[in-house]
């Protein structure tokens, strides 16, 4: 219920600024009182954090060493190199700032900071790059942006629980710089043509001549009789044939994009401009060339800013439109296009703008496509593939790739209409009422199910390479962000297939929680929220407190980033205004309410600063 001590009227609201330089006022707060007994998602839901929790910290206790070195025989290379070291702790950022207790924290900062150590002492014999250190300046001396994009997969959430460490913010501006022409040491920008100049760059940037199969694969090693391939090889030499052809890197790939999230990073610690004028400028490079492409985003861009390179191929390049290598092993080509995962470039812009011209890129590409669509058999397919005899790597049903993402941040029908269908949006339209159970218990037995194949892990460090153990990382979060946040989680799509797998990826999400109590990011302890609908202008959630006897405080924040504007909040005892990014409730023990939250979608500029030290920028 709403009493007179929160919420009265408009009058008595508190005031709360909506300019820089304006410090916030105390969020208003909202007072539940109504007795609600715990459903069983909110049961789940607490279990879950638990259990994610005492799996994490098992987990690391075998794979990790007290410095927070990983236990595994290190070395350079795409398949086994220093990116899948942190990836080891993949999802675990998401795990605290949902509200898993502070260990989580300390560990995956652990594993960070040794990683980072590990990697500056690491050498190569034979590969050029990294004969003085496979790091240099925190930071992958040179590496393509698949791999500079997983490497980042946790650094780019640590802002979540703590934007105020100051070797996070040192190094959010530091990576942005590598991209703006800012290091000297670093040239991996050309501003005159808007392009990153090879897929190949880093802290000692670009590697402007064509990758090697040893660029990619790393010192030699024994592998036969020692080592599980993740990825099937069964020689060192068979390894190197992998990456044979490899070798088209130089100039600008839809990959680099990935660039972008660092300026994001950097750009929500304080709002300087700089930043924001970088992302945009790159982006927008990238939106003008696919207008001139047809409406497709090219894979290759030439040193001089052309489209297609020096042969004039739009398609060309490594993980482009024509990329279907041999693989070695059964001696067939793979179809490898990974433009697809530079969407979120296209999201982080939106992210800031809110301008639909972003996500209008996506929409004509799916629909030049799908115009090459054939039937066979009766069965509609559709390509995914462009090469030298046009398009190719034909696949059943519509072209769907991204739009799921699309849809979730336009929230327009027509988006929703070619977005396919996803069980978790099927429940926010309505139907499908036991997902969020479902989903709940499907992550509790991928933890279980982890938990036991890390105990029957015969490896030890010397046998195991850095990528073994990262399909038995046990954090599972996707049912939380779903459900808890009204979040898509892009990192890893589980039930739908139209979103392809993409590290790096920042946050988007319709709600956040944080502990006013405990000064921290999360739901409070007790806590379980349930977003149950959502539209353009509105969220519904359900919040329940399950302890019987505590109350607690939880501040309400929209979007991840204090991205929308909270008009007003309502529950069936009535309506009040709020005005702000957040608000904050007091659920008295064993109380619970549903709360209808209308909003003004991508406002504000996005920020890292928590709810109680926010000054929101209007977008």
């Amino acid at each position: 219920m709403l009493t007179r001590r929160s919420f009265f009227c408009g009058a008595s609201m508190l005031a709360l600024a909506s300019v820089v330089g304006m410090a916030r006022a105390e969020a208003p707060v909202l007072n539940v009182s109504k007795p609600m007994a715990p459903p069983e998602w909110a049961l789940l839901q607490r279990q879950l954090l638990a259990a994610n929790t005492e799996a994490c910290i098992e987990f690391y206790n075998r794979y990790f060493d007290e410095r927070g070195y990983l236990q595994a025989f290190i070395r350079w290379g795409a398949n086994d190199g220093p990116d899948d070291a942190i990836e080891n702790v993949n999802e675990w950022p998401h795990l605290h700032s949902l509200g898993a207790p502070d260990i989580i924290y300390e560990l995956y900062n652990k594993a960070w900071e040794g990683h980072l150590r590990q990697f500056t002492e690491a050498r190569t014999t034979t590969v050029p790059m990294g004969r003085e250190g496979m790091y240099y300046k925190e930071y992958p001396v040179m590496f393509d942006w698949q791999h500079h994009s997983e490497f980042l997969s946790v650094f780019n959430l640590m802002g979540l629980s703590n934007p105020y460490n100051n070797l996070y913010r040192q190094r959010a501006r530091r990576y942005a710089g590598f991209y703006m022409a800012e290091d000297p040491g670093a040239p991996n920008y050309d501003p005159k043509h808007k392009i990153i100049r090879s897929i190949f760059n880093g802290s000692r940037g670009p590697l402007l001549r064509n990758a090697t199969p040893l660029d990619w694969t790393g010192d030699p090693f024994e592998v036969e009789n020692r080592f599980e391939m993740e990825h099937g090889e069964r020689t060192y030499e068979e390894t190197l044939a992998h990456y044979e052809e490899y070798g088209d890197i130089v100039g600008d790939n839809p990959l680099n994009l990935s660039a972008t999230t660092l300026a994001l990073n950097a750009y929500m610690l304080e709002h300087e401009p700089k930043y924001r004028r970088w992302l945009l400028d790159y982006v927008d490079a990238w939106v003008d060339r696919a207008r001139a492409n047809n409406g497709i985003i090219p894979s290759k861009v030439g040193l001089d800013g052309r489209v297609g390179g020096p042969e004039g191929k739009w398609y060309g390049g490594v993980y482009g439109w024509g990329f279907s290598p041999v693989v070695p092993q059964t001696g067939k080509r793979e179809d490898r296009n990974r433009v697809p995962r530079s969407v979120v470039a296209f999201m982080n812009a939106y992210l800031l703008t809110g301008d639909d011209k972003y996500l209008e890129v996506w929409r004509r590409q799916n629909g030049v496509i799908n115009a090459q669509a054939r039937t066979v058999d009766g069965k509609l397919q559709t390509p995914r593939m462009y090469g030298d005899k046009g398009w190719y790597g034909y696949s059943p049903g519509a072209y769907r790739l991204n739009g799921l993402e699309i849809w979730y941040l336009s929230m327009k029908p027509a988006d929703r209409a070619r977005a396919g269908d996803d069980p978790w949006v099927d429940y926010l339209e309505g139907g499908n009422p036991s997902f969020p159970v479902n989903a709940l218990r499907e992550d509790l037995e991928r933890v279980r199910a982890r938990v036991q194949a890390q105990r029957n892990d015969k490896t030890t460090p010397d046998t195991r390479l850095v990528d073994n153990a990262l399909d038995i990382n046990p954090a599972s979060v996707t049912s939380l962000i779903h459900l808890m946040e009204g979040g898509i989680h892009i990192a890893r799509p589980t039930w739908s297939s139209t979103s392809p797998p993409t590290g790096g990826a920042p946050l988007f999400a319709r709600l956040r929680y944080f502990d006013p109590t405990a000064q921290r990011a999360g739901i409070p302890p007790d806590v379980a929220a349930l977003v149950e609908r959502m539209s353009d202008d509105s969220a519904t959630v359900v919040l329940v407190n399950i302890n019987q006897s505590v109350a607690r405080t939880v501040t309400i924040q929209a979007g991840g980033y204090a991205e929308h504007q909270i008009l007003s909040v309502a529950t069936d005892a009535g309506r009040a205004p709020v005005n702000a990014p957040s608000f904050t409730v007091r659920i008295e023990p064993g109380a619970g309410a549903r709360l209808t939250i209308a909003m003004r979608r991508f406002a504000n500029q996005p920020t890292l600063d928590f709810p109680w030290r926010q000054r929101t920028l209007k977008m």
